[in-house]
């Protein structure tokens, strides 16, 4: 009788265990957390040895380390698109031919499309509740200042806090501006132009010279006038136009304060866990953090070793501990997956007025962000569940942050998408160590629309080749970036072509020093038509789509434009301050 009490108490103990790891895969939560323009070589986990990263490095310590962890694309926009949907950006749309690959106005038409389907809305259906805290950068309006079209919660997310753009150096004052080079490149020769044509055709009809009716002269001058004013209206008052913090729909803070900025930030990711501990929820924090301007709080500026860069990062590092704290306190540590990661590499020619470096820190990779180098698309990737995925483990195998959108629906018990192509895998099985290999034969990097490198990790291979079909033109020539235009561009003109194509090995050359030639390996030729067949097959795979980024969708606005007083009041409002609605959020 005593073994058979034994033995039962042993079955029912066993039972309360799986029913315990059960209950922490069904319906998991998930936090998925990105930094912007953080550099791989800025975290402890990663190798830094200067910068205080404790509690990013926590979560490679009790989970999964990905070591070959690529974004979809070296520009916020296009890989925020792709992180949403699982898809290349090119597929929505998102991706620009164009110069410009990203939105730079919050008054512009163009966005993430509503026939895009993201994890938020799938998880939205399963019974989640969904919110995006920090950055959004992927378009807000279409026709109307308030069809928000493209706003966070037309994509599943029932609550939004941050900015619908991004952080510029123009929103902060005194840092300078992204804006100003390119107007007196593109926009004073022409408007010193047509000064100089209006004046000349009315000193020529002045003296004779010339017969053109008066009126026509003065309204090509009264429409000149009218732009040029619009245009100087626009850029004096761009950082109220365009730096202003939200709550769902509502303006709440315009222009934005960078007063306590990540602490409220936090703040709301902590209020919103606590407000849904007892059900599923995902939680996307989207940090400003490391993107120009930099900015950190009291107690963080001038405490790192790396200027306002390392205070800036390390206050990023103080919020994860905040977020891990939070689930500990609600014993949700073993029933939420937890995700790092960055949209891109570190911006490498971002440097102050002072001299000072505002750019991280991209390790052994060659290039940052913008480009399809290592530096610009190997970002962090570290994810945490505990008792679920393996602890301190690490992981070599291709993967990108395109895998989040199936790993986390297939998770929730949500259908993916069968109309259209998701171009990430499940991460599960490599995280709980059932396989070894990455899904990932092929990734294609793209530069702005256009195909810039791709990737190959053969079956039964240690290798992992990586081709460019272009690659971008340093500034100065022995630089590390584009410097002299702040960023590379994708064009003639900005890079080099190459026939046959440059050839890396990555598994031994991961620094992108040294290009492979026919001489030097011997199966040159046999890896590019292998490579050339992958690039026929994606490309057939591609559906014509409308362009989001095109000018027309890109330019801003003034109909689309929102105002949280008056434009006689320069747009001014604050009801974010302490003590008015920060905190007081019930929903």
């Amino acid at each position: 009788r005593k073994k058979m009490r034994l033995l039962l108490f042993l079955i029912t103990f066993q039972c309360a265990i799986n029913n315990v790891k059960t209950d922490s895969a069904s319906n998991p939560n998930f936090i998925l957390m990105m930094a912007d323009d953080l550099g791989i070589g800025d975290l402890g986990c990663y190798g830094n040895r200067t910068l205080r990263t404790p509690n990013i490095d926590r979560l490679a310590e009790e989970g999964v380390t990905l070591t070959q962890h690529i974004a979809a694309s070296p520009l916020c926009t296009p890989s925020r698109a792709a992180f949403l949907t699982g898809r290349y950006a090119i597929r929505s749309g998102m991706a620009a031919f164009s110069r410009v690959g990203v939105f730079l106005f919050s008054a512009s038409s163009g966005g993430l499309p509503s026939e895009e389907i993201t994890f938020s809305r799938l998880l939205k259906q399963r019974g989640y509740a969904t919110a995006l805290i920090g950055k959004w950068h992927l378009g807000m309006n279409c026709e109307s200042s308030n069809d928000f079209c493209h706003h966070p919660l037309s994509h599943g997310f029932d609550y939004f806090y941050g900015l619908t753009v991004t952080n510029f150096r123009d929103c902060k004052p005194g840092q300078g501006s992204v804006f100003l080079k390119g107007v007196q490149n593109y926009l004073v020769i022409p408007i010193q132009i047509t000064g100089i044509t209006l004046i000349s055709l009315a000193i020529m009809q002045y003296i004779g010279l010339l017969k053109v009716p008066f009126h026509v002269l003065g309204y090509c001058l009264l429409i000149t006038t009218i732009l040029l004013l619009i245009l100087i209206l626009f850029f004096y008052h761009f950082r109220h136009f365009n730096c202003y913090l939200m709550r769902d729909h509502q303006i709440i803070q315009q222009p934005l304060s960078y007063e306590n900025l990540t602490q409220r930030l936090t703040k709301e990711a902590v209020q919103f866990i606590g407000r849904n501990r007892g059900a599923p929820f995902l939680l996307v924090l989207s940090y400003l953090h490391v993107h120009t301007a930099l900015y950190a709080s009291k107690s963080f500026r001038g405490k790192s070793r790396h200027g306002l860069y390392g205070d800036a990062v390390e206050e990023m590092d103080w919020s994860v501990g905040q977020v891990l704290d939070v689930l500990e306190k609600h014993n949700l540590s073993d029933k939420t997956l937890v995700y790092f990661t960055s949209d891109q590499g570190a911006h490498v020619e971002e440097i102050s007025s002072s001299g000072e470096v505002h750019g991280g820190y991209n390790g052994i990779y060659k290039g940052g962000k913008s480009m399809n180098w290592e530096g610009g698309i190997r970002v962090p990737g570290l994810l945490r569940w505990s008792g679920v995925i393996q602890a301190g483990a690490y992981i070599d195998e291709p993967t990108s942050n395109m895998d989040i959108f199936p790993t986390i629906v297939k998770l929730a018990k949500a259908q993916l998408p069968s109309d259209r192509i998701i171009d990430g895998h499940d991460l599960m099985p490599l995280l709980q160590g059932k396989v070894t290999r990455s899904k990932h034969e092929f990734l294609f990097h793209y530069c702005n629309a256009y195909l810039n490198a791709v990737r190959w990790h053969p079956e039964n291979s240690e290798s992992v080749w990586k081709v460019f079909f272009f690659t971008p033109n340093f500034s100065p020539e022995d630089s590390n970036g584009c410097h002299d235009s702040h960023v590379c561009f994708c064009h003639d003109g900005f890079i080099t072509r190459h026939d046959p194509p440059l050839l890396f090995d990555l598994s031994t050359d991961p620094e992108e020093k040294v290009a492979l030639t026919p001489e030097t390996e011997n199966r040159f030729y046999d890896i590019l038509r292998v490579i050339n067949l992958a690039v026929d097959n994606h490309t057939r795979s591609l559906s014509a789509v409308p362009d989001q980024l095109s000018w027309d969708n890109l330019l801003w606005k003034p109909w689309l434009q929102l105002c949280c007083s008056s434009l006689f009041e320069s747009c001014y409002c604050d009801y974010d301050s302490e003590g008015s609605l920060l905190g007081e959020h019930s929903g």
